[in-house]
């Protein structure tokens, strides 16, 4: 699995002009292929009127799922731009489509390929993008009375609580990079004495 992978902050839309064509690029985060699908063809349908609407998408981590359409443009001229642009970013669980409104002027197979793939790495700067790292979920259980104050030291640790819940004892989720765990083990026996339960469990990904 890859240790990290970047993603786009949030979906949105950016414009820009070349020889008078006009080229819309929307970008939306996707967390599977259906996603990325549904998004290509809500912006099919908003912008029906379009020269063309050209897409790519990477889904996965290790961008297991690559796909690309030139939706009549000269073959290689768009999709496969846009997706290298996503690739040469190492943007991953992301769908971009370019849409096209034909100004009047032919721009010949390296400028579409500089346009598409422009426009891709342009909405890209513009939205901004976001770095995931994995780590492994882990459950600490603890007393009621320790719960506070070790909440509080992993706080101050760093440690990003995920979750919380109260029964007889206290059970706290967190993520921890694998490289940690033991070094985070030998803490947690330090800071309860011994009293808190620890149990790993699996893989994720969060904000880096």
């Amino acid at each position: 699995m890859q240790d990290e992978y970047r993603t786009v902050a949030r979906a949105g839309v950016h414009e820009t002009e070349i020889n008078r064509s006009r080229f819309l690029c929307a970008l939306a985060p996707a967390a599977t292929e259906q996603e990325a699908q549904a998004f290509v063809a809500a912006v099919r349908k908003e912008h029906a009127d379009a020269t063309h609407n050209c897409w790519a998408y990477v889904i996965g981590a290790d961008a297991a799922v690559q796909k690309a359409s030139d939706d009549g443009e000269p073959g290689g001229t768009a999709g496969v731009p846009m997706l290298q642009m996503l690739l040469r970013r190492d943007m991953r669980y992301v769908v971009a489509v370019v849409t096209r409104y034909y100004g009047g002027v032919k721009l010949g197979a390296g400028g579409l390929i500089r346009a598409y793939g422009g426009a891709v790495g342009e909405a890209l700067d513009d939205l901004g993008t976001l770095t995931r790292r994995r780590f492994r979920l882990a459950t600490v259980t603890v007393d009621h009375h320790r719960a506070g104050r070790l909440q509080n030291d992993l706080r101050t640790a760093g440690r990003a609580v995920r979750d919380v819940r109260y029964a007889e004892a206290v059970t706290l989720e967190i993520g921890l990079p694998e490289a940690e765990v033991d070094t985070f083990r030998a803490w947690l026996a330090d800071a309860t004495a011994g009293s808190a339960g620890f149990e790993l469990g699996g893989e994720a990904y969060g904000d880096a």
